[in-house]
């Protein structure tokens, strides 16, 4: 995405700057200082399946994650004591329920069905785009909660994948509100919102507002997103209030308040809606 002029952002970046798939892990390396190599190993074995793969066969798993046959083997059946991997008729390795439930309560916290989701519907409803809420975990933004927008051509978010902060309208508020230095991220807080151009995905355009908690605490973002053929900076910009006025809704729905005032146009650097 391209990101909004008067930010001063970069304004080109190749669709091809995106994480890495699960294909190209690279072989298991030592836990940070003070971890459990079991767990990590563990771990790496949960994440070698990429977004849309039902099932990998034990050989495949092990060359992901650059460890021997008889570790995988070893690490997924005890994964699958417990249901977060199960093992197929043919032999090949599939994620568990308990990997669907874990997920489940994770959205939970975010109190998902009762305030988000209904709040990104309206959202989509009122511009006519695909909605979605991202949250910081580290240094990247996971969406936790979508609504596809009711255009046959639409943006597609991916529920869980880890993306970059730096690069498209969602992880640049998310940044800026978090307190990141420099001049694009105080126009940023100074504005309320932002607005990219294939920033991060060639085509793909979006415009995204801050989400708080309780004591004003930041818990992500809000972004709609579309084709940049659809959404021009006009469009953009035009659309920025209502991402806006959303935001807030949510914030207020989030941090227990009824109160209904919609924000203003213009924010101070303390951040608050």
């Amino acid at each position: 995405m391209k990101s909004a002029r008067s930010a001063g952002a970069e304004t080109t970046a190749s669709a091809g700057d995106g994480p890495p798939t699960a294909g190209d892990a690279p072989p298991a390396t030592a836990p940070e200082p003070g971890g459990v190599i079991a767990v990590t190993r563990a771990l790496q074995v949960l994440e070698a399946f990429a977004l849309g793969e039902s099932h990998l066969p034990l050989a495949e798993l092990s060359r992901r994650c650059g460890l021997h046959k008889t570790t995988v083997l070893r690490l997924a059946r005890t994964l699958a004591q417990s249901g977060y991997l199960v093992q197929r008729e043919d032999g090949d390795w599939r994620l568990g329920p308990a990997t669907g439930w874990l997920g489940a309560r994770y959205q939970a916290g975010f109190d998902v069905q009762n305030v988000m989701e209904p709040a990104l519907r309206a959202l989509t409803q009122a511009t006519g785009e695909s909605a979605a809420f991202y949250v910081r975990e580290g240094n990247l933004r996971t969406c936790i909660v979508r609504v596809e927008g009711p255009q046959a051509l639409r943006h597609h978010a991916r529920m869980g994948e880890g993306l970059p902060l730096e690069k498209g309208s969602p992880g640049r508020v998310i940044l800026a509100f978090s307190g990141e230095p420099g001049a694009v991220y105080e126009a940023i807080r100074q504005r309320g919102y932002h607005w990219s151009i294939s920033e991060r995905e060639q085509g793909v355009a979006t415009v995204s507002a801050p989400v708080f908690g309780m004591h004003w605490r930041l818990m992500g973002s809000v972004c709609i997103s579309g084709p940049a053929s659809r959404l021009t900076e006009d469009r953009l910009q035009e659309l920025a209030q209502t991402v806006v006025s959303a935001a807030t809704q949510l914030s207020y729905a989030l941090a227990g308040n009824a109160a209904t005032q919609s924000a203003p146009a213009q924010r101070a650097s303390h951040w608050h809606p």
